[in-house]
């Protein structure tokens, strides 16, 4: 499915590290790494989800495609070119192709404005035209994402609107614009459960009618499974189980991926779940060093070894269209070769 695709945005071994001082302010920092040998692809059309705790690097991901922060190593590709070294018309024009959704959809939009008012300015910016055909454009985007009578929505400030209905305006908003590729930055998670499914659904239409490339960051992996086509899990960081939806989500390896399935809710299941991690005082959510050594999850594994503190597990291919880090996948692989044989 992929190869058929256009490449819109590729992430090629990125690296992020963050200065933290230390006690006292004239003391020596210390770095963070944030994000850890982060690679993947996006092609047009599709939806990739990147799915995590809070703190696992996530956002990061995300503002790190919007240039907010510069990677300490690898580079991020966009038709080809580096983003961090755009400059003048270059840069303009991915601003214009690459937008983001941010968490809190009233932060987005100018509260002193109307809606009509947040979609003219991208138009005059990028898209000039006559007075009546920037009317009709900014009718088009605002029917395009549900709100509707647009002339009705569009005369609305932000206050106005529910939550829902200011992430579509924020949604016609990066049409107006001229974006192709969407990061989506937890874009349901401050909005009523009632109305989460709407802004999914839209997002959906806008992928498949539209071509539209969504990043989704989210901490829902049910969600996830509902809109996306391909999955990163990601922990402390580092991507630990990767690959088509379906495969990661009904098929988990990683003990990562099958805690986050357990712990997400479920109508059906009856009485309490056991957690698949380990429980102490020294299971706290891996802080990463440049320093730092060994599998991230090593500390909360119930399957880890001596040697998963010791080194970083290498990628293995568990199925077609499915890929982990862990080592108990090279024992289950053999395990799996011997039964074969």
């Amino acid at each position: 499915m992929s190869e058929q695709r256009k490449k819109v945005l590729e992430v090629k071994n990125v690296v992020m590290d963050f200065d933290v001082n230390g006690k006292g302010f004239f003391s020596k920092g210390h770095k963070l790494r944030a994000l850890n040998d982060i690679s993947f692809e996006l092609y047009q059309g599709e939806a990739l989800a990147v799915v995590g705790e809070s703190g696992c690097g996530k956002s990061t991901i995300c503002r790190t495609a919007m240039r907010f922060y510069k990677p300490t190593y690898g580079e991020i590709l966009h038709e080809g070119k580096n983003i961090h070294k755009l400059k003048g018309e270059g840069l303009k024009y991915y601003r214009q192709k690459v937008q983001m959704i941010f968490q809190d959809p009233f932060s987005s939009l100018n509260p002193l404005h109307n809606i009509y008012y947040h979609l003219k300015r991208p138009l005059q910016l990028y898209h000039p035209c006559s007075k009546a055909e920037m009317k009709e454009k900014m009718d088009e985007y605002l029917t395009m994402v549900g709100l509707v009578p647009p002339e009705e929505q569009g005369n609305k400030n932000p206050h106005q609107l529910s939550g829902g209905q200011r992430q579509r305006a924020y949604l016609a908003r990066i049409l107006a614009v001229g974006a192709e590729v969407i990061l989506a930055d937890e874009p349901t998670s401050m909005l009523d459960v009632s109305i989460r499914l709407g802004v999914l659904n839209l997002m959906n239409r806008l992928k498949t009618e539209y071509g539209k490339s969504f990043l989704y960051i989210t901490h829902d992996i049910a969600t996830a499974r509902y809109f996306a086509d391909r999955i990163i899990v990601l922990y402390a960081g580092h991507m630990v189980e990767w690959g088509e939806v379906n495969e990661v989500v009904l098929h988990p390896r990683h003990p990562y991926t099958k805690l986050l399935l357990a712990a997400a809710p479920d109508p059906e299941r009856e009485g309490e779940v056991e957690l698949p991690v380990v429980r102490s005082q020294e299971t706290e959510i891996t802080m990463w060093t440049p320093e730092s050594k060994g599998c991230p999850f090593a500390n909360r594994c119930p399957h880890a070894t001596s040697r998963c503190h010791e080194e970083m597990p290498s990628v293995h291919k568990v199925s077609e269209n499915q890929f982990i880090r862990c080592f108990h996948t090279e024992k289950e692989n053999a395990n799996e070769s011997r039964t074969k044989l």
